[in-house]
């Protein structure tokens, strides 16, 4: 993971203080911030890339992956699973987030009404790709998160992670994340897992081997509450990387499991916590 630590060094060191709208325990905070910084390049056929200068659990990575893949919009989904990456943002009486991307992913709204599931399509293409190289949904394989005419107000986090091109090359899949704002010491690594999973999946249920993670950036940038948290995460030595394990009968995105989800020889430093702000 040292494109990653690089980046997150490139940020902490030669970003610029300026004012942001989140705020912690109603105090507004200061962000480092980077605009367009160098993208982050990963093999994935290297090792799955779970951050090791800090230990992360893979579980609640699948899980907000699945639940995105089954297309609901409530965190009472996440909290049935002991999940509260999402508590921050909900409704506190009804769980609901607003359109956020299962909504994207699976019941785009379009100008003529149809609901498109984005997700299905992007199976049916890259199997389509992978059987035909001249197919012309090659450089088509998309999965966009950002609909202009569905934002919610934006205290909502919608589409941070906004756009994914996927390619097939000599029998693998790689992925290309845009992600306009970036929270590089919380949101980034498990946006990176989160997607280097999704790809994985991809490559199974369409018979493919695994390529390239590419992730570029808007606006990257650390949080004044988390200054520490960096510094000493930019003085751990990264270990290797562990090997996703997924099960065998995983045929299909609309039906995995947590449980056919795991991840062998994970050896990382101790956990860096850090206040979320919002």
């Amino acid at each position: 993971m040292e494109p990653y630590l690089n980046l997150l060094r490139d940020v902490y060191t030669r970003g610029i203080d300026k004012p942001q709208r989140a705020k912690v325990g109603g105090r507004s905070l200061l962000c480092r911030s980077l605009f367009a910084p160098n993208p982050i390049r990963l093999d994935l056929a290297a090792g799955f890339p779970l951050l090791t200068t800090k230990r992360m659990a893979i579980r609640p990575v699948a899980v907000e992956l699945l639940w995105f893949l089954s297309g609901s919009t409530n965190n009472n989904d996440l909290l049935a699973q002991n999940v509260r990456i999402w508590d921050a943002w909900a409704d506190p009486v009804t769980g609901e987030l607003g359109p956020v991307y299962g909504k994207q992913w699976r019941r785009w709204e379009a100008a003529d009404g149809r609901r498109v599931d984005q997700i299905t399509e992007l199976v049916q293409n890259v199997r389509a790709v992978a059987a035909d190289p001249w197919h012309p949904a090659a450089r088509r394989l998309l999965l966009t998160a950002w609909n202009p005419g569905d934002m919610p107000p934006p205290t909502t986090p919608t589409g941070c992670h906004t756009l994914a091109q996927f390619n097939v090359t000599a029998g693998r899949l790689s992925c290309h994340l845009y992600q306009r704002s970036a929270d590089m010491l919380l949101g980034v690594p498990y946006n990176i897992a989160s997607y280097a999973l999704l790809t994985h999946l991809l490559a199974r249920v369409t018979g493919l081997g695994v390529g390239e993670y590419v992730h570029s950036f808007g606006d990257a940038h650390v949080y004044e509450n988390h200054f520490e948290q960096v510094a000493e995460q930019l003085t751990r030595t990264p270990r290797p990387l562990p090997t996703l394990v997924l099960a065998d009968d995983i045929t299909s995105l609309d039906d995995v499991r947590v449980d056919q989800i795991s991840v062998a020889g994970y050896d990382p430093h101790p956990p860096i916590r850090g206040e979320v702000a919002v």
